[in-house]
This record gives structure tokens, sequence and C-alpha cells, in this order.
């Protein structure tokens, strides 16, 4: 069986930080511990969901 990738693009990741501002998820996601993106693409950069999710739970524990 094949695994499923799951990708999460800036606007997924506003929902899964409790919707935060267009700007604040920027601010989030160009930090510098914050997963590095697997691809750019014209709607922006892209993230595995499994990296972003841990991320959260580590930095962010109130959120889960």
């Amino acid at each position: 069986m094949t695994k499923r990738l799951r990708l999460l693009g800036t606007a997924e990741i506003r929902v899964l930080l409790g919707g935060v501002s267009r700007q604040r998820a920027y601010q989030i996601t160009t930090r510098r511990d914050f997963p590095e993106p697997v691809a750019t693409l014209q709607m922006g950069n892209v993230w595995l969901a499994e990296d972003v999710e841990k991320w959260i739970a580590e930095k962010r524990p109130e959120m889960d």
C-alpha cells in the first residue's frame, strides 16, 4: 500500500494555528525553527503535514 503524501499550504496552516492572520502565519512559517517547505509552487510554499503537526505539538502545545 502506498503512503499518501499530505501537504499543507499557508491557508491550512493558518487553520491549524487557530485562525491566525496571513501576516502572523507568514511570521511563523519563516521562523528558523519552523520546518522547511518541501516545494514552492505558484500559490506559495507547501509543507509536509506531519512536519507542521509535529512542530505545533512541540512549540505550541496549547494548540493540541
